[in-house]
This record gives C-alpha cells, structure tokens and sequence, in this order.
C-alpha cells in the first residue's frame, strides 16, 4: 500500500506542475492503480480542479480531458457514432462499471500501461496528447516515450474519416486482457494497434499495401502474419510469447475482416 503525506487539490495547471517536480509527489488521477503501488507518497496532486473532466466535440476532433472517466467515454454518443461502438467495446470490459466510472484517461494513457484496452484503442485513430510543457505530440511517439514529470492535459482525437474494429482476448470476462487489437482505416490508410503483448501497445502500419488492394481472407491473412511479426510478445501468467503471437495473427485478421465486411 502506499501512504500519502499531503494531498492537494492545485488550482492551475501551472500550480499542479511545479508541484509535480519533487521526485515524492505523484498525479493521483483515478487512483485505482496507485492505491496498488507501494511506498511514500509526499504529495498527492489531484487534478479534478482544473476542468479537464469533459469531452469537448467539434466537427473535426475530440478534445478528451485528461481526468475525463472511462463511462464517459464508453456512452459518449459522438465518439462511439465515430468509431462505430468501437470505443464502448473497448472498455465494457474493464473491471466493472463502478471501476469505470474512477477510472480516468489522463491515468489509462499516462501509465501506457501493458493490459491497456485504452491505449490499444485511441493508437488505431490519428490521436494525439497535449502535455502542459511539451505541447502536442502524436500519441504513437507517446507511448514509446519514457516517463518524466510532464503534465497529461488532454488527448485529442482527429475526426478523420475511417473504420475501426476492436478485438480482445481475455481468459474470462472483466479480466485483464491476454491480447488487445485494434484496426482501423483512415484515409484508405490501414493499421493496427497491438497491446497486452504484455509490454505497452504499438502502432503497426500497412507500409507493404497489403490490403490497398481490397480486403479478403488472402489479404487479411497476410497483413496479420506482417503486423504480428513486427510485434515482439512476451511471457507472463496469462499467456506466453508463442500464444500472443499467434493470437495477433488472429486478432489482426479477425479486425481485418471486419473492416472489410468479411467476418
């Protein structure tokens, strides 16, 4: 368990920033995950303050605050009529509504966490952060980044014109996921997100063309050997290396399939 000094409630980004410079402090967020942790907390940084608990919709992007909760997103009606439901199939999984409605983005994202549905989610659609003193970066070069004492401000999702399809293995329902996957088609461009594998989730790209051509069980099939071979897997208790690879294959051509009409 973790013991916390002093909590706090900053009233500017700013405030919660600088606070968040000593080594001893930690941004709470939900605070389901950290409760979890062990150790010193010298101070708690709450961020519900600062107005970043909504989604703000425009013709052309999604601005999704970073204390913004998982329920919010799962029955958001813009958002879900964007990706198709794929966004509400991506976390009613998660633990369980009560979880849900604790859990927030800025936490889901900010952790890049291994079993994230989130992040496998949001990485299938042209997704970006905005970090108070980094400013805008693709969420793809996020996730790979390591972390620092930065502030998660938003995530900001393009409304460009695709497809999505998400996928998820689980030994039974709520549990963390084996294998997440999403893919999607933006602008006649094809990729896949992989998460779960168990390491963060990776943004995969069809740079071969493998299903520009059309989508059928040949070139499904093909673009699911390509993407799982660009994704290392890893062993743990649910699942080893060998039957994550194979489950991406899987799972990428399942979603392929779907993008497709085909499955």
């Amino acid at each position: 368990m973790i013991t916390i000094q002093k909590y706090v409630r900053p009233q500017s980004l700013e405030e919660a920033y600088q606070l968040n410079q000593n080594r001893r402090s930690r941004i709470i967020a939900g605070m389901l995950w950290t409760k979890m942790s062990s150790g010193a907390v010298n101070t708690a940084i709450d961020l519900c303050d600062l107005g970043l608990d909504t989604i703000e919709e425009t013709d052309k992007q999604f601005s999704i605050g970073a204390m913004v909760t998982l329920r919010q997103i799962e029955q958001h009606a813009g958002l879900n009529a964007y990706t198709g439901g794929k966004a509400a199939a991506a976390v009613k999984d998660i633990i369980g509504v009560q979880f849900r409605n604790i859990a927030t983005v800025g936490g889901s994202i900010w952790g890049r966490f291994g079993f994230s549905d989130v992040l496998t989610l949001f990485l299938a659609m042209e997704s970006f952060v905005e970090l108070y003193k980094g400013g805008i970066i693709p969420l793809a070069q996020f996730a790979s980044m390591p972390y620092d004492r930065d502030l998660l401000v938003r995530l900001i999702v393009k409304k460009t014109p695709g497809s999505f399809s998400y996928q998820a293995m689980r030994a039974q329902r709520t549990d963390f996921p084996v294998l997440t996957c999403a893919v999607s088609r933006l602008d006649g461009q094809y990729r896949a997100a992989i998460g779960a594998r168990p390491g963060r989730a990776m943004l995969i790209k069809d740079e071969e063309g493998l299903l520009t051509g059309g989508i059928n069980e040949e070139s499904a099939k093909a673009f699911a050997e390509y993407a799982a071979g660009k994704v290392p897997t890893g062993s743990n208790l649910r699942g080893s290396a060998a039957y994550r690879t194979h489950l991406a294959k899987v799972l990428v051509e399942r979603g392929a399939l779907e993008l497709g009409g085909n499955a």
